[in-house]
């Protein structure tokens, strides 16, 4: 939905802009900061949506994790907010839910040869509690790039989840997905997955989130304080490779039911209120040639 020293996740704050470098060696290659009026859509040569309810084909329905919304391109449910933010907000009308799920044009995002990758954004999560946000799934995410080839191979094309939420409860999760479906060296469906991390301000306040990825390892960040890692001694040295030794596209969403919130309680109810946005800052894709 997955090695840098501590020190660099300070001096990230002062990072120049795209094609710049910035302190701590990394060089930023992508960044949307979702400036424009409110109401008006993503920009096109940056994302994309996926609508619908699965890959075009449905290889795997309900977006192979069972959840029940529509996703669109309407900006009643994916539009910037004119205040500098990105809002992707889910509908109850007539008692279906729509949504919205866009990913990046790019997807070359990657690593270079020894060197790290960071993937973060500033986000604040749909104002939802466990009392009326059950059956919300926010998530900001990657993928593999081979799944735009057929939309088929998960989880052994890669996924690395820099943040998931489920249900309005207090806390945020990291994982990643590799190898076979199911079980496998990363134990699908559930993955590789962080232990919760507390946090009763996400839902409603802005917080930052980010990955480095790198040949040895995956680390996952809250607010720049590292609180989880993945490396390759984890698992076979091929699986590795397939899942974080290319390209990726990122993917930002909130779904709306499915596997993951029932595994935390269960799917919406009546008392799941519609309407609560996930608002995001900006996204950063940075880069630094030597690990």
């Amino acid at each position: 939905m997955l090695a840098a020293l501590t020190t660099v996740i300070v001096l990230l704050a002062g990072c120049s802009g795209p094609g710049g470098q910035g302190a701590g060696g990394f060089d930023e290659i992508f960044r949307d900061d979702f400036d424009g009026a409110a109401g008006t859509p993503v920009a096109v040569e940056r994302w994309v949506h996926d609508v619908g309810t699965c890959y075009p084909g449905c290889p795997a329905p309900q977006w192979g994790t069972g959840e029940i919304e529509t996703m669109t391109d309407s900006v009643d449910n994916v539009a910037l907010d004119g205040k500098g933010n990105l809002a992707i907000t889910p509908r109850l009308r007539d008692g279906a839910w729509t949504s919205g799920r866009i990913a990046t044009r790019r997807s070359n995002f990657r690593y270079p040869p020894g060197g790290t990758m960071r993937v973060e954004a500033r986000i604040a999560l749909p104002a939802v509690t466990r009392g009326d946000g059950a059956g919300y799934w926010p998530a900001f995410w990657m993928l593999g790039e081979r799944l735009r080839d057929g939309y088929t191979g998960w989880p052994g094309v890669g996924e690395i989840d820099i943040l998931e939420a489920v249900n309005g409860l207090p806390q945020i999760y990291g994982a990643m997905h590799c190898g076979v479906f199911p079980g496998g060296p990363c134990g699908e469906p559930m993955g590789l997955t962080s232990p919760g991390q507390a946090c009763e301000s996400c839902h409603g306040t802005f917080h930052t989130y980010a990955v480095e990825v790198s040949a040895a390892e995956v680390r996952w960040y809250l607010d720049g304080r590292h609180f989880f890692t993945v490396a390759s001694t984890r698992v076979d040295p091929h699986t590795w490779r397939e899942a974080v030794d290319h390209g990726f596209f990122l993917i930002l969403n909130v779904a709306i039911g499915g596997g993951y919130p029932a595994a935390y309680g269960g799917g919406p109810n009546a008392g799941t209120v519609p309407g609560r946005p996930m608002l995001v800052d900006y996204v950063s894709v940075r880069v630094k040639s030597t690990a």
